[in-house]
């Protein structure tokens, strides 16, 4: 009955967001967003708690509390202005986001190198910036969408919503569950067709991930993009994103990871330790826009033991 009444809470939330908030000037929601960023972060709730642990091993034991306690609220603000964006990018004019977007974009060399070889490639991120943005950039850039996996929300409604905006951009949106193929199946169709892919890749919901180093401390991330990589010969490129202090985003693309050689578990496990890196590397250039308010290392998913 709580949960669901959560839910509902939670929906209604999501409408007037996207009712209301995408009518209203910039300058007046941006203000509101921030605001309330701040207040959560005075408060410090169980999400800016975890934000803070996961900052904390990002930056290590150099940076002070009182640097730490800025970089946070920093971080919150950050998020705010990624959820503001989501219901105010249907109202802006996509030309003008692309060609903000693309002022700030390196590495495009290693994306085109992907697309003319015309074997597929995967574009695997950390939850940095905002990748709705990236996603016009990317499918103005080559005229074809790409295919991504996303979580189901509840209520059913509110996915369906997401699907929807997500579509009309461009993208073809995969449940991760529920659907009448697998996702990974339906992935390797696309990628074998020489299509392209974007996965969100540095938090594992399966529980059956791949134990990697990361800024130190063991973490699980999806097996995914590097399984499917290894499948198929997509080109697997790590993705960085970031907000610009004047309102843009930038973006950087790496150099492909992973191995053709050697056992399929042993590619997957390599490449999967190989985007850990590079995230770990894009994550500490800009930390506050790093997104991750859940667990993540396996220090905060394993419950402590209680001494007999």
């Amino acid at each position: 009955m709580i949960a669901a009444l959560r839910e509902q809470i939670a929906g209604a939330g999501f409408a007037v967001g996207w009712g209301v908030l995408s009518n209203v000037p910039a300058r007046i929601t941006s203000r509101g967003f921030r605001a309330a960023a701040d207040r959560a972060t005075r408060r410090g709730g169980p999400t800016v708690r975890q934000l803070r642990k996961n900052l904390r091993r990002v930056v290590g034991p150099a940076c002070t509390d009182e640097e730490l306690d800025a970089l946070v609220g920093e971080a919150m603000r950050s998020y705010a202005r990624y959820w503001l964006e989501t219901f105010r990018l249907p109202k802006l004019d996509p030309a003008e986001v692309i060609a903000r977007v693309g002022r700030q974009t390196s590495g495009t060399e290693h994306l085109d190198a992907a697309v003319q070889a015309g074997r597929g490639f995967i574009l695997a991120l950390p939850h940095t910036g905002n990748y709705d943005v990236a996603g016009l950039w990317l499918i103005d850039r080559y005229h074809q969408p790409f295919t991504t996996v996303a979580e189901r929300l509840r209520p059913a409604w509110l996915f369906d919503r997401f699907v929807a905006y997500r579509e009309s951009i461009g993208m073809e949106v995969l449940a991760l569950t529920g659907g009448d193929q697998t996702p990974t199946a339906v992935l390797t169709e696309r990628l074998k067709a020489g299509g392209a892919v974007c996965l969100v890749a540095d938090r594992d919901l399966s529980k059956h991930g791949v134990e990697v180093d990361f800024f130190g401390e063991r973490a699980r991330m999806p097996s995914g993009p590097a399984l499917l990589s290894a499948m198929t010969g997509a080109a697997l490129l790590p993705v960085g994103l970031w907000f610009t202090p004047d309102g843009g985003w930038g973006q950087q693309i790496m150099a492909p990871v992973g191995s053709s050689e050697g056992r399929l578990r042993d590619r997957v496990s390599g490449g999967t330790q190989q985007l850990a890196d590079a995230f770990a590397t894009m994550i500490a250039e800009h930390p506050t826009d790093w997104h991750m308010v859940q667990k993540l290392w396996l220090a905060d998913l394993t419950p402590p033991k209680v001494p007999d």
